[in-house]
Parts: C-alpha cells; structure tokens; sequence
C-alpha cells in the first residue's frame, strides 16, 4: 500500500489539484492510522503520521523532491574523501574540505568548470565565470 501511495504522489506532482490533494490526505490517514498486531510495524505506522505535514509537504509543493538521493549524492564524496584520506587534522581542514567540495558539486549541478571557476575568483586572466549567486536561480518563496 505505501509503494502504491508513493507511486500516486508521483502522479500528482505530474498534475498537482487540490482535490487529488485532499484524496492522498484522506489516503495518508487509512494506510498510516491503521493497526497490524505488528508491535515493531505499529511503532513504524505511528512515527511516519506523527510526521504527516512534513511527509505530504509535496502536495503544497510539488516542485520539492519525493525522495533524498539528490541529497545523499551530494554528501557522496564528502564520504569517500574522508574514508580514503582517513579524515582532516584540524577544523580548519574540515572546513576547507566541505567549502571545496560544495564548490565542486555546485559546479558541476550549474555544467561549469570547477577549475574555470577557481580561476575567475582568483583573477587568472582569460577566465570568466560570473560568481554562483549570479548563476543560480533564486527559491520561490
């Protein structure tokens, strides 16, 4: 039932309406204020209502994702840097790691150069990248 669901407020991003809105609502309520017997799966049931508004935030909004992995992409090479180098020695480190990255993955979502990028701050001569405020759209609000 909750693939189904998933599956059907996938549609409704396609063609949001608020009365397919109030029926995946009315939807949510049966599926996740029923009982199974199931003590581990109840427990389960109730922690995913009590997060009802945030987990149906989509039907307000429906250009916000359905799912994280975007967001686990992103921490992706943050991991893999960490794991192989062992970590940083100091916060400083950590930090300069995190800003570099983010620069990097940020990027490369806009399909510009990392390095041309770099260079345009730093004033190398030839390179011209506007800076990331001037490149990325502002949220609606």
């Amino acid at each position: 039932m909750i693939w189904w669901f998933y599956r059907q407020l996938k549609a409704f991003k396609a063609d949001p309406s608020p009365q397919r809105a109030a029926e995946l609502r009315a939807r949510f309520d049966r599926i996740f204020k029923r009982r199974t017997g199931y003590a581990t799966l109840d427990s389960l049931l109730k922690r995913l209502l009590a997060n009802k508004d945030e987990l149906l935030r989509v039907l307000e909004r429906p250009e916000i994702p359905l799912n994280t992995n975007a967001s686990e992409n992103d921490i992706r090479a943050v991991v893999t840097k960490r794991k192989i180098s062992g970590g940083t020695v100091s916060e400083n480190g950590r930090s300069a790691r995190d800003v570099m990255l983010g620069l990097a993955k940020t990027c490369a979502k806009l399909k510009i150069s990392f390095f041309d990028y770099l260079g345009a701050r730093l004033g190398i001569p030839g390179l011209q990248v506007q800076p990331l405020a001037c490149l990325i759209a502002p949220v609606p609000s």
